[in-house]
């Protein structure tokens, strides 16, 4: 198991494609896949996305200005 260098850093705040309500915290980056929490839900799952599932929420905010 490797972590490469994705996009996105640890800790990135996102949203996926399919849900943008939902904000999703980046927990780590291995093999092309982002493993991401729900701040909100500590005890849910982690959720797994590709890195051209989400976006920043950062990114959106200035794309909205």
């Amino acid at each position: 198991m490797k972590d490469l260098v994705g996009k996105y850093a640890a800790g990135t705040v996102v949203y996926a494609l399919v849900e943008p309500d939902l904000k999703l915290v980046i927990r780590r980056y291995i093999d092309r896949i982002y493993y991401c929490r729900i701040p909100s839900k500590p005890e849910h799952k982690e959720l797994v996305y590709f890195e051209r599932e989400i976006r920043p929420v950062d990114e959106d905010q200035t794309a909205n200005s």
